[in-house]
């Protein structure tokens, strides 16, 4: 494809097939991507590119595209060759041109200029005609049927003065404008494309960091030794050895051995990361200095290097609203291109202008006004600013995220797991008089035992740390309360453990450790409640009895503060949205440097009510507008409110369904847990759009200006066809800027 026309095509028959229910084409990577419903894969995968080919395209695989790029013919690039060719043929017929600067004037004869210039024109200029001969059929315009026409108009009008010439008389031909021009558009061409494999390097980076090939450790029935297997080969609960300096081939967990792992080219993070046994390694991370033995876990597409692959490819492939803007203007141009280069024709005519001269300012005007960089503009910029985002740990989901993420002016962050560690830790157990700490701590690790909640773990950690082996079935009928806590049977007795919120609920009274509870609430500790339920008697209903009270602790992430410092100093409103007690989110908000006084504590949420919270904060007039809210989050208690934020942020430093819903439901997806990150996600939008914007300027400039020069005769063709060539070349390379772009530094 080459411009903006080709995309509406294109996108218009696909979406006629039987099936697709969307379709969006990229100009810049020649790709589309099709979403179906209901139908045969296979089948619908051959009409779609007999529709491609229909329209008339070409339908590749990326495979297939890769091969074409990297194909040599005697050590020049395929795709070079017809410019090499173009110049050689069109350099003897600019010749005469440099020698009038220098006031000599002379010229080929007539025929050798017919015999350089027509193969240029329908050999190496085939495919322009080919394209927009389609584009006719299709009734409609694109970039080669208005350099087709403005060549072909150049070529027979020499041909016609050179016919029409008396005998010895030596006309002036314009053969070299139109060979020039092709040449011109060519090359700039080449250029684009070398361009635009730049902005694919972060994919193409990412596919490079799977192996090959995976050392396969015999399972002691069909295998008995070592055997080196290709990594498609692979399956769930495989263990593989992975020796020093070699990558990971799939996701899976260490069983034996330790070492430390690069994930840099996933995450962005530049330490390595320990690894021991139970510890869970990435596919495509590079091992450090020990060997291990790693269980696979997760192979080809639901891998977390697969994920992160898809998801770039779809931002990628998405179109920004901008874009789809962009593509509306596209579908008249042509016409109306087509339509000026008439009134130029005409009207020079009118003015008693030679058939010639008129003819020339037309083809001027069809050559400067091909649509070219528009259809750049935005997919290009995109593509730089998905690509270096994801080299530095995150990952934009869709385009229109990217676009949105630009606006933001209030950051609502989840607190554990986000601003904290996520992992707190059991500070304190008050039993109630007569109850033995450890038996508490016994039942309650019972209870928590098959939760993965963090201050289940803090619960079962705390009592291994002690001794206290709990087995996996000592708790029966165990159930979660959202956003309350769990209860079940424990030794025959029903238990529940969770917040202070829910014992009320419940009807507990806490007695003498009511004022132990506000104490611990005042330190900043989360407080829960372990209580068994009393039968009653016939009379009265059953009734619950605190046996201790359990107090949690968690610390800040290192960077939270700086980087809520760093967002508030660029005019940021921000909010803490927690499930804790208002005692403990004022402790922790406090030593996060966020305020109370201006509201910016939002504590006591239940996980179903955190979407509310954003809807409120989004909806709250500022003047006359409303805010753009991002919600950062990590657990799966978030994904309602990411989803409800204008933009969804997860933080992924885990590998568990939590992250992964979480994930699912948010437009930006931070790869670390690093709160820095947020503001990096945010300038790397700001500069994204930023370029953008830049990038259509210059694409309507370009025709702006050079569309009345060319129609008032102040542009040759020659002139005309290296302007419209440039600016394809400069809005590619004005995105590929965005390349050098690194996070905000600590």
């Amino acid at each position: 494809m080459t411009c903006a026309s080709c995309v509406t095509r294109v996108e218009k028959a696909l979406r006629k097939q039987q099936g697709v229910s969307d379709a969006t084409v990229n100009l810049a990577t020649e790709s589309a991507r099709v979403t179906l419903i209901g139908v045969d894969e296979a089948e619908s995968l051959a009409r779609i590119k007999r529709a491609v080919r229909d329209a008339g395209y070409e339908p590749r695989t990326l495979e297939a595209m890769d091969e074409a790029d990297s194909e040599r013919v005697m050590g020049v690039p395929r795709d070079l060759l017809p410019v090499l060719i173009g110049v050689v043929l069109s350099a003897p017929l600019v010749l005469p041109m440099v020698g009038d600067l220098f006031g000599r004037h002379w010229m080929l004869p007539a025929w050798i200029q017919f015999l350089l210039a027509t193969p240029v024109q329908f050999v190496l200029g085939a495919r322009f005609y080919r394209a927009g001969w389609h584009a006719l059929k299709a009734r409609t315009g694109n970039m080669e049927l208005l350099v087709a026409i403005g060549t072909t108009a150049g070529w027979a009008l020499s041909t016609w003065l050179w016919w029409r010439a008396d005998a010895g008389e030596v006309p002036h031909l314009y053969y070299e404008a139109s060979a020039v021009v092709i040449t011109l558009v060519l090359l700039g061409k080449w250029l684009e494309a070398r361009a635009k494999r730049q902005t694919t390097t972060a994919i193409r980076a990412l596919h490079a960091l799977r192996p090959e090939r995976a050392h396969l450790l015999p399972d002691g029935v069909r295998r008995t030794e070592l055997a080196d297997v290709a990594v498609d080969e692979l399956l769930p609960d495989d263990v593989i050895r992975v020796l020093p300096g070699e990558r990971f081939a799939a996701d899976g967990t260490v069983v034996q051995g330790s070492t430390q792992a690069d994930e840099s080219m996933l995450t962005g993070e530049a330490m390595p990361v320990p690894k021991t046994v139970g510890d869970g390694v990435t596919g495509g991370s590079l091992n450090g200095e020990g060997a291990v033995d790693v269980r696979v876990r997760a192979i080809g597409a639901q891998s977390v290097l697969a994920h992160i692959i898809g998801l770039v490819q779809d931002a990628q492939a998405g179109k920004a609203p901008l874009q789809r803007m962009v593509d509306q203007v596209a579908a008249v141009f042509v016409p109306v291109v087509l339509g000026i280069a008439l009134i130029t024709l005409l009207g020079w005519l009118w003015t008693g202008a030679p058939t010639e001269e008129a003819l020339l300012h037309a083809v001027a005007v069809l050559v400067i006004a091909c649509p070219c960089a528009l259809g750049l503009a935005t997919p290009a910029a995109i593509m730089a600013g998905t690509g270096v985002a994801a080299k530095h740990g995150i990952l934009i989901k869709d385009a229109e995220a990217l676009e949105i993420a630009h606006k933001v002016d209030t950051v609502a962050f989840d607190k554990t797991g986000t601003l904290t560690e996520g992992h707190p830790r059991l500070l304190v157990i008050e039993a109630a008089e007569g109850v033995d700490e450890m038996a508490v701590l016994q039942v309650a690790a019972a209870l928590q035992a098959q939760s993965a909640h963090p201050l289940a773990r803090a619960v079962v950690e705390a009592a291994a740390s002690r001794g206290i082996e709990v087995s996996a079935d000592a708790a029966t009928d165990v159930q979660s309360v959202s956003g309350r806590g769990s209860q079940g049977h424990v030794k025959g007795a029903l238990l529940a453990l969770g917040s202070l919120r829910w014992m009320d609920e419940l009807g507990a009274q806490l007695g003498p450790l009511e004022e132990r509870a506000k104490a611990l609430q005042a330190e900043g500790a989360t407080v829960s409640v372990l209580a068994n339920q009393t039968p009653g008697n016939t009379a009265a209903a059953p009734t619950w009895s605190p046996l201790a009270l359990l107090a949690f602790g968690d610390e800040p992430k290192a960077d939270a503060a700086q980087a809520l410092a760093g967002l508030r100093a660029q005019g940021m409103r921000l909010f803490m949205v927690s499930g804790d007690n208002q005692g403990a989110a004022l402790a922790m908000a406090q030593r996060l440097g966020l305020h109370a006084e201006r509201d910016e504590v939002i504590a006591e949420v239940l996980p179903g009510d955190k979407a509310a919270v954003v809807r409120r904060l989004r909806g709250a007039p500022v003047g006359e507008r409303t805010h753009t809210v991002a919600m950062v989050g990590d657990g799966v208690n978030d994904a309602p409110a990411l989803a409800a934020a204008d933009v969804g942020m997860a933080m992924s430093h885990s590998q568990g369904a939590s992250a992964d819903v979480a994930m699912h439901a948010a437009g930006i997806t931070l790869m670390r847990g690093d709160p820095m990150l947020v503001a990096a996600a945010l300038d790397i939008s700001r500069r994204t759009v930023s370029k953008i914007r830049q990038n259509l300027f210059w694409a309507f400039a370009y025709n702006v200006a050079g569309i009345p020069l060319a129609a008032l005769g102040f542009l040759s063709p020659v002139v005309a066809g290296a302007a419209m060539a440039l600016s394809s070349v400069s809005v590619v390379s004005n995105a590929l800027l965005l390349k050098r772009w690194k996070p905000p530094q600590r």
